[in-house]
């Protein structure tokens, strides 16, 4: 069963979207407000997001953009508002398709589809890096068929930057991200992740020190070049 996030600020628009969807065999989770959908995304893995864009507080653009920090999630904006212009600040904002409203229940079934296999395509080749491979369902990375023993966060990292290579994070993008936006978490906590992730890489003759880059005074990237 394919979990689908709902993100819209009006009930009613959740429930009929959840009345479409289930009986195409979707698992619906209902979230009212952008900071509530991704506080659940940093958390707990879904197949596609449907996202209304015109919702108080963070708006549906805003969100699709902290979304893109750390996800590569499949996103469909949904809104009353079908310009030209605002189908493209969608689209450069990180969103994969758009649908107005209101929309046809077929159409919208066979762009969700669209989208989740061209997004399937990519994250198989987005989570291998010179035969290091990263299973996200089951948490598991192995190299040349060795296991390594990653806790969950530092899997959460490697995943992080193996699916955006040559992008250099923060401290401050790490914490929010992987911690669930939990400012309290010390800058040295990421640092002694970082090390541990890179003698565990090491340890199975992956070369760690080739691709996880320190940049240093601003924080990590993952390199693509070596």
């Amino acid at each position: 069963m394919k979990i689908v996030l709902l993100v819209d600020d009006e009930q009613r628009m959740l429930d009929l979207l959840a009345l479409y969807l289930t009986p195409h065999g979707y698992k619906c989770i209902k979230k009212s407000s952008g900071m509530d959908a991704l506080t659940f995304l940093v958390n707990e893995k879904v197949d596609i997001v449907l996202l209304d864009i015109m919702m108080p507080e963070m708006d549906g653009w805003a969100t699709c953009e902290k979304i893109r920090e750390f996800s590569n999630v499949p996103i469909i904006m949904l809104t009353a508002r079908s310009a030209k212009e605002e189908v493209v600040k969608g689209l450069k904002k990180g969103a994969d398709d758009y649908v107005s409203k209101p929309f046809n229940e077929e159409e919208l079934l066979a762009r969700m589809e669209a989208v989740m296999r061209r997004t399937i395509n990519v994250q198989d080749e987005s989570l291998k890096s010179n035969d290091l491979n990263l299973d996200e369902e089951a948490f598991i990375a192995t190299y040349q068929n060795q296991k390594i023993p990653l806790t969950v966060k530092e899997f959460s990292l490697l995943a992080l930057f193996i699916n955006y290579p040559n992008k250099v994070f923060t401290r401050e993008h790490l914490l929010t991200t992987i911690w669930n936006f939990k400012s309290y978490v010390e800058d040295r906590t990421i640092d002694s992740h970082i090390r541990n992730l890179r003698e565990k890489l090491r340890h199975v003759g992956f070369p760690a020190d080739d691709h996880l880059k320190t940049v240093w005074g601003i924080g990590y990237k993952w390199s693509s070049d070596s």
